[in-house]
């Protein structure tokens, strides 16, 4: 049940890991994938993302991304 001012949930994942090279994103090793989590909007997925990118800043091909799960879930919407 859902409170009449409730924003609608739109599910977002942050998941990142280190890539193979910087044009393309193919992961080294997949068993080492960071799922940090999911997120009920893009605004609190986008700060998870931007501490995590930031906290690997160092590592130039670590990437971390932010998908969009909602329009997964409903393409048509």
């Amino acid at each position: 049940m859902t409170t009449p001012n409730a924003e609608p949930q739109l599910l977002h994942l942050v998941f990142g890991g280190e890539l193979t090279d910087l044009d393309s994103v193919t992961f080294k090793d997949l068993t080492k994938l960071d799922i940090v989590g999911i997120y009920p909007n893009y605004k609190a997925a986008h700060a998870v993302w931007k501490a995590k990118a930031q906290a690997t800043v160092d590592n130039a091909q670590m990437r971390y991304f932010v998908v969009h799960l909602h329009r997964l879930l409903d393409p048509d919407a």
